[in-house]
């Protein structure tokens, strides 16, 4: 039996327009942050190297999205990453934190400017403080998708996110993108962990500040 309703055209009648409400286990994330003290375990020629980095991360929320009967508020985001004291861009991010509240989805979509873009998802309640998102190469939904050259030298088998939200107002990631590199036999766990620290509070979305 299908999960979904034989009716996919008809939208929800009653929508609260004020995203910020209505975000479940994403509302403590929304804001703009700032981390100093990540930690990056990435491949090299010669071997896993660790590289501290700084990062920015903007999450500001959209009005809410249907899809047919399927309602979905969220936090589009634009992440920027450096190197301690330097200027020159070490990984930028863009994409969207969405929360379907019907069935206590949590989807993650990124893209990366180097050929990349995922779609991890995961289950979690609306008030939890921990949860954990899944994307697999292959998947027909909650997959992988990269350019030639990444596809063929650095192939992302499986990505993975965890986020805790702390007590002291700060929020953490754990990340695992698993890769296939060409000539290596054993999967690279590529990793990427930080807290981040609120600087700004997040704009209300448009639909929000026009009540």
């Amino acid at each position: 039996m299908s999960e979904f309703p034989k009716d996919i055209y008809t939208e929800p009648r009653s929508i609260d327009f004020n995203t910020l409400e209505n975000l479940g286990p994403l509302s403590k994330m929304a804001g703009i942050w700032e981390g100093e003290r990540g930690l990056d375990i990435k491949p090299k020629a010669e071997g896993p190297k660790k590289q501290a980095y700084a990062e920015r991360i903007e999450l500001q929320p959209i009005d809410p999205q249907t899809n047919g009967p399927q309602l979905l508020y969220g936090l589009r985001y634009h992440v920027h990453v450096t190197k301690p004291e330097q200027v020159k861009t070490y990984h930028d991010q863009v994409g969207y934190w969405l929360w379907e509240p019907a069935t206590e989805t949590i989807i993650h979509i990124l893209t990366i400017p180097r050929g990349q873009t995922a779609m991890a998802s995961g289950k979690a309640s609306a008030t939890a403080k921990e949860f954990e998102l899944l994307a697999v190469q292959g998947s027909d939904t909650y997959g992988i998708c990269s350019a030639p050259f990444l596809d063929h030298a650095f192939k992302t088998v499986e990505f993975r996110i965890q986020v805790k939200i702390n007590d002291d107002g700060t929020w953490s990631y754990d990340q695992d993108t698993v890769l296939k590199i060409q000539g290596q036999e054993e999967l690279f766990h590529h990793r990427d962990r930080n807290t981040l620290h609120k600087i700004g509070e997040p704009t209300p979305n448009p639909l929000a500040r026009k009540q």
